[in-house]
């Protein structure tokens, strides 16, 4: 892998890529892989595994800063490698988040990745989650709201559900399943509680807890 391989990835994320590659080599086959963007890669699933009652292999393959492109150029990487019998993808937020965002760039990168992993994990279980909310109203310690107002321009939780409503149409007509698990996540305005987040978008652990229960009925 070189930088003429992924010429709009920056260095950070080549890195990454380069070290799951190296990873992958030692990793089980057949287990199960989250794949995604920074909050995925941030999940803290290698300690919170260990809360569930029995025994699981999880591996996180998320990158901060992805994009639905950038998923789909690293794939191999990311996903085939492992020949994972299941799959959790939350991909696309940051697409949403830009100035130039299209639903319909975003929903042909998403169809592109179910339609390569269908041809390639034919037996794979392929869980597509939902975005989760995000906070633009709450402060936040070491967080300047003026630097956070261009992010919030763009990534609402309006186009955020938006977005969700047709990946859920998308990832039925693929056969796969779409999941929501934000159940208590949310204040009574919808947004993401304060006490999960850490600058409006990002969470910390005790969200990611939260959301583990949720997902549990689907590992």
């Amino acid at each position: 892998m070189n930088q003429e391989t992924y010429p709009a990835m920056d260095g950070e994320k080549l890195d990454k890529l380069r070290n799951y590659r190296m990873l992958n080599r030692f990793a089980a086959k057949g287990q199960t892989v989250l794949v995604g963007s920074s909050l995925m890669e941030f999940f803290p699933i290698n300690e919170l595994q260990q809360t569930l009652p029995g025994t699981y292999c999880i591996y996180n393959r998320g990158i901060a800063g992805f994009v639905s492109a950038e998923l789909l150029a690293s794939m191999e990487a990311c996903i085939f490698e492992l020949e994972p019998s299941k799959i959790f993808i939350n991909i696309g937020s940051n697409d949403v988040g830009t100035p130039d965002y299209r639903l319909e760039r975003l929903l042909a990168n998403y169809d592109d990745i179910l339609t390569r992993i269908g041809r390639r994990l034919p037996h794979c279980s392929v869980y597509v989650m939902a975005y989760y909310p995000v906070n633009a109203k709450a402060e936040f310690p070491g967080v300047s709201r003026a630097a956070m107002e261009e992010v919030f321009r763009y990534r609402t939780n309006e186009a955020l559900r938006e977005a969700n409503a047709a990946i859920a149409q998308l990832t039925h007509r693929h056969g796969y399943t779409f999941i929501d698990v934000n159940e208590g996540l949310m204040d009574e305005e919808g947004n993401l509680r304060a006490a999960y987040a850490t600058d409006g978008i990002h969470m910390n652990p005790d969200a990611y807890a939260r959301v583990l229960g949720n997902m549990q009925q689907y590992l």
